[in-house]
């Protein structure tokens, strides 16, 4: 076993995200996670990270409930803790790992919100005159993609009847339908989309890839113009995944349009859709 200080080690772990592709939203989460359990051990006067226990970590769990952290954000801590000593223990920094003593907090997961049929129309008629922010809604609505997979299509993604959406975060690279709304969109924003050299579909007016975090924000500018309550961006892939299963499309065909890793992630939906029709392959027009 090699002696390593925690700080060393938190640098080294991030590298370590980095060369395994992850997202930088993951990279950055995970990395602030660590700091954040590594101050705390610093004040515990732990430096390095043969020093720390399962005591040790329970306590920090417990600081940080105190502090206001919900169940949810003390699991994802955990979460974040055993991927840093899952790293640890590969490069034999430990050789008991404590972090798998430390129970995950119990909480309930929030239902999905999805939206009703009043909702998603009313949202697309305030975004109507933004060709550019209709065609995402319209996207995001109709296809169920990911916020980051939209913000990745490039121009060569396109095809007459379908979307290549590129492996993200770890999700393989799939084919996702094009319904004639979606299609419809798509041209009237490619019509005056500017005439740049970015391969991204969705740019700025100077020419930019439009990025993440200013879609999620145009996006829930305009749920606030369309008076919708308590909606984020995530919540039209659930509204796109409800509406569909009440439709009847197939669990199975559906899981693997959306890109769930397990059948489990889909059928979770079930308990939000009553009345569910007959099996069908047709995908619905929202």
């Amino acid at each position: 076993m090699q002696k390593i200080r925690l700080r060393d080690a938190h640098d080294q772990f991030v590298n370590f995200l980095k060369g395994k592709k992850h997202s930088a939203s993951t990279i950055v989460a995970y990395g602030k996670d660590i700091d954040q359990l590594i101050t705390f051990l610093e004040e515990l006067e732990k430096h390095n990270v043969h020093e720390v226990g399962k005591e040790d970590l329970e306590a920090f769990l417990a600081t940080m409930s105190k502090k206001g952290y919900t169940p949810k954000s003390l699991s994802r801590k955990i979460n974040s803790t055993r991927t840093f000593y899952r790293f640890l223990k590969v490069n034999e920094y430990i050789t008991d790992d404590p972090s798998l003593l430390v129970e995950h907090p119990k909480y309930e997961l929030a239902p999905p919100r999805i939206l009703t049929p009043t909702e998603y129309r009313a949202l697309r008629d305030a975004a109507r005159n933004d060709p550019r922010m209709f065609a995402i809604i319209e996207l995001l609505l109709q296809t169920g993609i990911r916020i980051g997979e939209l913000a990745n299509l490039r121009m060569s993604d396109l095809h007459e009847d379908s979307l290549t959406i590129r492996p993200y975060e770890k999700h393989e690279e799939r084919t996702v339908p094009l319904n004639k709304p979606a299609k419809d969109a798509l041209k009237h924003y490619l019509d005056i989309r500017p005439n740049v050299s970015e391969d991204r579909i969705f740019v700025t007016k100077s020419g930019k890839p439009f990025l993440i975090r200013n879609i999620r924000t145009a996006v829930e500018r305009y749920f606030r113009l369309a008076e919708i309550e308590n909606a984020k961006v995530n919540d039209l892939r659930h509204t796109f995944v409800a509406h569909h299963l009440k439709h009847g499309v197939s669990l199975v065909l559906l899981s693997k349009i959306l890109g769930h890793k397990r059948l489990s992630t889909t059928e979770r939906y079930l308990n939000f859709v009553q009345d569910r029709a007959k099996d069908t392959t047709t995908f619905l027009e929202l």
